[in-house]
């Protein structure tokens, strides 16, 4: 029987009707696979040899003597960091300068290599990058919100198959980022407890959507998922910006990050998916109310109008049959 369910932070509704789908092991049949990717391509401007092609880059990690992650200014970003970001009224109408920071993490000088292929201290270090430069930007006084974030495949919005993550600083927090901050801040108010950390102890408490747990994080398919496999990584150690992650924690994020999307590719038949790490707004990575985490979305269904017109999506898999199945998933993490 289909049933609403509400996601504990944000109050959001879905519904979780699965018997409108097939099983959570049928989810990928039919979906034409991917081809592999050649090591290396002349005409890719992220691949070895063509540094030239991107503009100077703002971090270089090395291994075993030549570079093994590049962050380099986005070539043809949205916004520009020569904007003044000051706001101008019109009227009733509001604008702003198109200010915003854009980078590119070139995560592998291997073009035929992704996050969950790549050796366990590679990804280690893509995530070392993340924290440093959310780390540099978010100094920047101009600088309000911080969204780090992966789009894998076309259906993912990505044009380039070469393995990168993308980093976009703006000084607006648009309402789809602050109205879950109010939510979470009016249970810090009424209960004197961060939501985030009572969701991740309903989660371990109730066990059946948990995927993978570690010293320092869990991933699980949330109560109240919006789509099919949606997954969520938490931190235990509560804190509210990914910027202020440990040593030991980035590095047992790597495991659990590499072994959670392991499970999607084998399981799911190497999905297109987005990844985004949700973190304080900057000045704000000490507030008592907000937890970072990461969410990642394969993309297996298109909301439609029912969705796009009430905000209520539909979730034809129940997220404990997707936590179950891919849980099942053999890894070598």
């Amino acid at each position: 029987m289909p049933e609403f369910r509400q996601n504990f932070v944000t109050k959001e509704w879905v519904i979780i009707a699965s018997e409108r789908a097939k099983r959570p092991d049928q989810m990928s049949t039919g979906l034409e696979p991917r081809p592999q990717p050649p090591a290396f391509r002349e005409d890719c401007p992220f691949c070895p040899g063509h540094e030239d092609r991107t503009p100077p880059p703002v971090m270089v990690s090395e291994q075993g003597g030549q570079w093994a992650v590049r962050v380099v200014p986005n070539k043809f970003a949205a916004l520009r960091s020569d904007e003044r970001p000051c706001r101008e009224q019109n009227g009733p109408f509001l604008r702003a300068g198109g200010f915003g920071i854009a980078e590119v993490v070139i995560e592998s000088p291997h073009h035929d290599v992704t996050l969950e292929t790549l050796p366990l201290g590679r990804v280690e270090l893509v995530l070392r990058a993340f924290r440093s430069r959310h780390l540099a930007i978010a100094s920047d006084p101009r600088i309000n919100l911080v969204s780090i974030f992966r789009n894998y495949g076309p259906l993912a919005g990505t044009s380039l198959e070469h393995p990168h993550s993308q980093i976009i600083a703006t000084p607006i927090v648009p309402p789809h980022v602050r109205d879950p901050w109010r939510h979470a801040q009016l249970h810090f108010d009424t209960t004197g407890r961060c939501a985030y950390c009572e969701m991740v102890e309903g989660e371990l408490a109730a066990r059946v959507r948990v995927l993978v747990e570690t010293p320092h994080f869990v991933s699980f398919v949330p109560y109240a998922a919006k789509t099919p496999f949606e997954t969520r990584i938490y931190p235990k150690r509560h804190h509210a910006s990914f910027s202020w992650a440990s040593d030991a924690e980035v590095a047992d994020l790597a495991k659990v990050l590499r072994d959670t999307l392991q499970r999607m590719r084998l399981g799911l038949r190497n999905p297109d998916y987005n990844f985004i790490i949700r973190s304080a707004g900057s000045g704000d990575e000490d507030v008592r109310h907000l937890h970072w985490y990461l969410v990642i979305i394969p993309k297996i269904t298109t909301p439609a109008g029912f969705e796009i017109g009430s905000g209520i999506y539909i979730n034809t898999v129940a997220p404990e049959g997707a936590a179950e199945y891919l849980r099942g998933v053999q890894t070598d993490a």
